[in-house]
């Protein structure tokens, strides 16, 4: 035996080692080596992968929690408002804004007279222009009658070149006109056009204008549908894991029913959504477009992933535990809900909030039920119709104006929040749960 030095392993009697058996060890370590290095690279790519997806989506959308303004004086003309005086607010609701907005152009660019000219003026400012004067009514009747100076939204192609998404040789040859960038250029220099906070997109629902559309209405879409997936899904997961792993006789029917489930846990989203179109809506006379209906969808798809969580969180608690409530006199079903349930609850938990989070991304099924809906109004119940923040950025991505892209991307900033919120939350609950022995 010659003495050997082997670098690879440390600690090893390396003057011990023979020739063949040190190459061995080599060959060993330097797999290992290798191996440790595809691990790290392939971490390190996913962490690369998901950075760069998060910087794509927050570069693209953090502006849309900012729309640009125009100042401009506008005077809110009894004869255009409220021609009788009257304060009712089906009238004032009524008002021909339009020709309030259109005045306050005349005045301020007075030099243009040429029709094409009007009609680019009226360009620079979108519908939201309109709401936003008759919302300033609504809530103020007293302005009928003055003038005063105010901060209008601007249209979606002025917004987009204002942030610089579009450059002005693009915007001149494009959607906007050289006169409007002109128009733009004399705003900015006299300071009455500047980005402001954009409330509406968090309080407001669906639109056709890019300035106009709002997230709040697939939000709570989103809470009430998966409210009701989760208090269908949660409890009749647990008993049905509780059943199966404690009660059932394990026989040939009861063999079947555990294959079946983990069948149905495996079957294409869009399967359920199939058959919720076919039960709950052909059959049973279900409303359409509902978070009611959607959430039995959803509940349908999230119970087979329920249950098989919940049946591995419950056999994983040590059959000790078990014999011990038994032993001093507890009965089964004081075994299972004092002893067993409150220690399985944790991995319970875990896998419910892997299976809301997956339902709360789907689109699939919820577009076969009619959740694809343009819904304009905040939902304010399970049983009004809806659409889920899912849907609503599959909607907004499909348009093809450049401002609803920035509206997508901060939909997906929105979604992503509600899911990190709504995980948290399931894990503190697990927490408080969690117990150990």
């Amino acid at each position: 035996m010659s003495d050997v030095t082997h670098s690879g392993g440390v600690g090893l009697p390396s003057r011990h080692i023979g020739d063949e058996a040190a190459k061995r060890l080599k060959r060993r370590y330097a797999a290992e080596a290798r191996f440790k290095f595809f691990g790290m690279a392939a971490l390190s790519a996913a962490c690369l992968s998901l950075l760069v997806l998060l910087w794509t989506i927050v570069s693209e959308g953090y502006t849309a929690f900012q729309q640009t303004h125009i100042k401009i004086e506008v005077e809110f003309s009894p004869d255009n408002i409220a021609p009788a005086g009257t304060a009712d607010r089906r009238r004032l609701m009524a008002g021909d804004y339009r020709a309030v907005l259109f005045e306050a152009l005349d005045r301020k660019w007075s030099d243009v007279t040429d029709r094409d000219g009007q009609r680019l003026l009226e360009g620079l400012f979108g519908s939201g222009a309109e709401v936003q004067l008759r919302d300033m009514v609504v809530a103020d009747p007293s302005l009928i009658g003055r003038k005063v100076e105010v901060w209008l939204l601007s249209h979606s192609d002025v917004d987009m070149f204002f942030k610089g998404h579009v450059g002005a040789d693009e915007a001149s040859g494009g959607r906007m006109a050289a006169r409007q960038v002109a128009w733009i250029e004399a705003l900015r220099a006299k300071g009455e056009i500047e980005k402001r906070f954009h409330g509406r997109f968090l309080t407001g629902a669906d639109s056709r204008d890019p300035e106009m559309v709002g997230v709040l209405g697939g939000v709570m879409g989103s809470i009430f549908t998966l409210a009701i997936c989760f208090l269908l899904a949660f409890p009749l997961g647990i008993m049905a894991a509780i059943y199966l792993e404690e009660y059932a006789p394990k026989n040939r029917f009861t063999e079947i029913v555990e294959i079946n489930i983990n069948n149905l846990a495996a079957v294409p989203s869009v399967v359920f959504g199939l058959l919720g179109l076919a039960v709950f809506i052909a059959f049973f006379g279900m409303p359409r477009s509902t978070p009611l209906v959607g959430g039995f969808v959803l509940a349908l798809m999230s119970l087979p992933t329920v249950i098989i969580a919940a049946r591995a969180a419950i056999k994983a608690v040590p059959p000790s535990i078990r014999e011990a409530a038994l032993g001093i006199g507890a009965s089964k079903m004081q075994m299972i809900f004092h002893h067993v349930l409150p220690l399985a609850m944790p991995g319970i938990l875990t896998g419910t909030i892997i299976t809301m989070s997956h339902a709360l991304g789907e689109t699939a099924p919820l577009l076969m039920i009619g959740m694809v809906a343009f819904i304009t109004d905040v939902p304010g119940g399970a049983l009004d119709a809806a659409t889920v923040l899912p849907v609503q950025i599959f909607m907004w991505a499909d348009n093809p104006e450049r401002g609803f892209i920035e509206k997508t991307s901060a939909a997906i900033m929105v979604l992503l929040a509600f899911m990190l919120v709504m995980n948290a939350g399931a894990i503190w609950l697990r927490k408080r749960f969690e117990r150990r022995w």
